[in-house]
């Protein structure tokens, strides 16, 4: 078989000259069509399509009941978060083998995406990055006033050299077959739930009343 050899001259060249005279339109970036709601709202109806749920809760006693509530069979709560403390700190993870038998884990999340109802989590938030893929459940605590937008607001506020690690989570893990059968859990969380809570209300509100 012969060999043809071209020099880079005469490849750009010959792709030059076969250039198409028609103009052809760059296609244009959709906008998130806000609805006038706030971002919270939006957020939270957008969570709900995805299979989670939003939940306001006060304090961090009633972050604590609600948990108790939700998973009241939990054998092993795993906890990232220093507000509620958790079966057994993150921290104290060694090998992320450890974490196959989490049935919830608490984490925080830097902030939400009222487009894509996504979560923005870091290796700092995690401790362990598996953590929120071995965890049966998820728990994550989002203050309402940091959800921005859309996702160009969030690549915004996403720096890649402050962490080595970093994911939007955008629900529950989910997969639908060729019938269109959606089903939760299949190579993740099997459920996702957002609990508003600011970090600057926690000390004063974790504090009982005397009586």
């Amino acid at each position: 078989m012969p060999t043809f050899k071209f020099s880079r001259e005469a490849i750009l060249g010959a792709i030059r000259s076969n250039i198409p005279n028609q103009q052809v339109e760059h296609p244009r970036i959709p906008v998130f069509q806000r609805s006038g709601r706030p971002l919270k709202s939006e957020f939270e109806q957008l969570l709900q399509q995805a299979g989670g749920i939003a939940h306001d809760v006060g304090t961090v006693v009633e972050a604590e009941a609600m948990l108790m509530t939700l998973h009241p069979g939990a054998k092993v709560v795993c906890s990232a978060v220093p507000e509620i403390a958790g079966m057994r700190r993150v921290e104290n993870v060694r090998d992320p083998q450890e974490l196959a038998d989490v049935d919830v884990c608490i984490v925080r999340a830097q902030f939400g995406v009222a487009e894509t109802r996504a979560i923005w989590l870091t290796q700092e938030d995690l401790v362990v990055d598996a953590l929120a893929v071995l965890s049966q459940h998820l728990i994550v605590l989002l203050d309402p006033k940091q959800i921005v937008g859309d996702m160009h607001d969030a690549y915004r506020r996403v720096d890649l050299n402050e962490t080595s690690y970093g994911c939007f989570m955008l629900g529950p893990s989910a997969t639908a077959d060729i019938e269109a059968t959606l089903v939760h859990g299949a190579q993740g969380a099997r459920s996702l739930n957002i609990f508003f809570l600011s970090p600057p209300q926690i000390s004063a509100l974790r504090a009982q009343p005397e009586p």
